[in-house]
């Protein structure tokens, strides 16, 4: 008798061996057809999978996120499955599962065009249609390499050959087209209903420049078509706020190849930037943070002490003087234990908090450079808090509640919550990394928030809490961190007198709210569009005059404006103020001021808010107060909230 354990904890037994799918047959026949896959004592498996032992098992259907894995990683091999069809030339290589979706990389000798794709996608349903039966077989290697070289799969060769030789290779085998691959797969392609192939793009084979460049098609799939639908809406709507297109509409920053990965910010850009940068100073002043500035570059003896040379020198930009090297800094933290370790500290000094805008260079590859979201020169709003153990959670709670807030600040609503655990390549012993790990969940339930755990996610030296904000389109953006580091104070001699008279090393919490502020001033562009709030946006109210008459009033609201610390500009053109007020608004300014005879003459100013509201004519003071109230409460145009 074999025993098979539900998720609800029920029991079921079978006279002998039975398949996943047999199980769910057993449990209905609703279930038996929505099955997808089965999770076996925590483990994804094909539905033809035959236990032969006691197990706990979960039917898995597309209600589940493993689910949607399985059929978007089915549809990668659906994808293949077309492109041999209509392409028999073309080689397969690899095909994962990426964020809401999948891609498939081919060696074909022209590229594909959309036409391509468009065939690619139509011959996908026909084969879903047939609803033929996706089978799992275990070769040998040799034999597996025999036979992919025998139909011209070199890169499919290549893969296996690299795989130990006495291990068996799965395969996977639907109609006419059989794929290496490790599975779990749908059981037939009829399961496949709702996809839709995006774009082509270059590869390298094994990500690797010096290798040949393949085609990478990307596609979505999802369970339901309404789901699909909403993402594509969403990536409709994302493509409008792109931050890099914004950025060149409104003449905020630009990039070009004399400085790849790196940001030339205009005086708009500038502005948005700085009331970031001061509005975090204030965080800093309000939460007992002292600021600081270390070096920019480092010796790399520095770097070894740190670990940073043994585990991340690949990211990092060296350069050598007097036979001495050196490394621009990746991170901000040596520097700052240097600067802690500049005194002697005493017990009574702990939390010590150091915060420091401190611009950081990362040597990432070329590829993976995104406008403001991924570059490799950055500024960021990094602290650090000199500590002892039984200050951790006390200071790890006060973190969250502040992130909390300046989120909220900046419009963001919704915080998910993860912590991220001991990676494979790391610093210090497991039991310094359990009690890390041990702090930071803590915290967390102590300020009362749920929260998943990313297993192996951990910065090399310590575990970290990754705060992820929600934006107004639904989409996700990791940017604040807290991370408790055991290892690094002791490898660079930092200590503190302790109330015994002890030396002892103090624990360093690593945290940053924004992280990048070029990434985040990235995400606020998207976020609101380009529609910033008063208080943030470049340009809070241009003055534009009806005629040249006016001019000189226009000039003169703005200087009033601006000695009251307000962004104004005068636009003193002379076109038509109807063209005027159009080309502004293009601007997404929260406000533009009209002038004429009768508001010069009046003292007053037309104002009209953004999304053209029209408030009418009011005295420059109550506008002005109006602005100050805006920005006082840190609100959007035209909110009473």
């Amino acid at each position: 008798m074999i025993s098979v354990q539900l998720p609800d904890g029920s029991k079921r037994s079978f006279d002998g061996p039975v398949s996943v799918a047999e199980v769910a047959a057993s449990i209905g026949p609703g279930l038996a057809n929505a099955a997808l896959a089965g999770k076996l004592d925590g483990k994804l498996v094909d539905t033809s999978f035959v236990l032969d032992r006691d197990a706990q098992l979960a039917i898995v259907t597309d209600k589940d996120a493993e689910g949607l894995d399985v059929i978007r990683h089915s549809t990668a091999h659906l994808l293949a499955y077309a492109v041999k069809e209509l392409f028999p030339e073309a080689q397969v290589t690899i095909g994962p599962v990426i964020d809401n979706g999948f891609y498939y990389d081919f060696a074909y000798k022209r590229p594909f065009t959309p036409e391509d794709l468009r065939a690619i996608e139509k011959k996908m349903a026909e084969l879903a249609k047939l609803d033929e039966r996706v089978s799992r077989e275990e070769w040998s290697r040799d034999e597996a390499l025999k036979f992919f070289e025998s139909i011209g799969e070199k890169y499919k060769a290549e893969l296996i050959a690299s795989i130990p030789n006495n291990e068996n290779i799965s395969l996977y085998r639907e109609g006419g087209f059989i794929d290496l691959c490790r599975g779990p797969h749908v059981p037939s392609t009829g399961k496949l209903k709702t996809f839709k192939l995006m774009k082509v793009a270059g590869a390298y084979w094994r990500g690797d420049s010096k290798n040949e460049m393949l085609q990478r098609i990307y596609g979505t799939a999802w369970a339901k078509k309404e789901d699909q639908d909403a993402y594509l809406r969403m990536l409709e709507e994302a493509e409008k706020r792109d931050h890099r297109k914004l950025g060149k509409e409104l003449d905020l920053f630009h990039f070009q190849d004399e400085a790849p990965g790196l940001v030339f910010w205009h005086p708009k850009g500038w502005a948005i930037w700085q009331a970031v940068e001061q509005y975090m100073r204030q965080v800093y002043r309000d939460t007992g943070y002292r600021e600081v500035k270390a070096p920019q570059i480092l010796d790399r003896s520095l770097w070894e002490a740190s670990g940073h040379w043994e585990k991340y020198r690949d990211n990092m930009f060296t350069t050598e003087s007097e036979n001495r090297y050196y490394a621009l800094k990746p991170m901000n933290c040596p520097g700052h234990i240097q600067i802690y370790k500049s005194d002697l500290r005493s017990y009574r000094d702990l939390p010590l908090r150091y915060g420091e805008f401190g611009q950081c260079h990362r040597n990432e590859a070329s590829g993976a450079l995104h406008g403001l979201m991924r570059v490799r020169g950055f500024t960021q709003d990094d602290g650090h808090i000199f500590c002892t153990e039984d200050q951790i959670q006390a200071e790890c709670v006060a973190f969250t509640a502040q992130l909390q807030k300046v989120y909220s600040d900046f419009g963001f609503t919704e915080v998910q919550y993860k912590v991220a655990t001991r990676p494979d390549k790391r610093i210090g012993a497991d039991k310094l990394w359990d009690k890390a790990e041990h702090a930071l969940m803590e915290s967390l339930r102590a300020s009362g928030v749920t929260f998943e755990i990313s297993p192996g996610d951990g910065a090399f030296y310590g575990p970290k809490i990754e705060y992820h904000l929600k934006d107004a389109i639904g989409r996700t953006w990791q940017c604040g961190t807290m991370q408790v580091d055991f290892s690094m104070p002791g490898r660079l001699g930092a200590e503190y007198v302790a109330e015994d008279n002890t030396r002892k090393v103090p624990v360093l919490l690593h945290r940053a709210v924004v992280g990048s502020l070029e990434r985040f001033i990235g995400i606020l562009i998207e976020n609101h569009a380009g529609s910033f709030p008063s208080w943030l946006a470049p340009v809070q109210a241009a003055v534009a005059c009806i005629s040249e008459h006016q001019a000189a009033y226009a000039e003169g609201v703005v200087e009033k404006l601006k000695k009251q610390g307000f962004r104004a500009e005068a636009d003193l053109r002379n076109e038509k103020i109807t063209y005027k007020i159009r080309a502004l608004a293009l601007q997404k300014l929260p406000y533009i001021l009209v002038v004429g005879d009768k508001e010069m003459q009046s003292g007053q100013v037309a104002v009209r808010a953004r999304g053209g509201v029209d408030l009418g004519a009011m005295p420059l003071d109550l506008f002005v107060e109006r602005l100050s109230e805006d920005i006082a409460l840190r609100r959007d145009v035209g909110s009473t909230a």
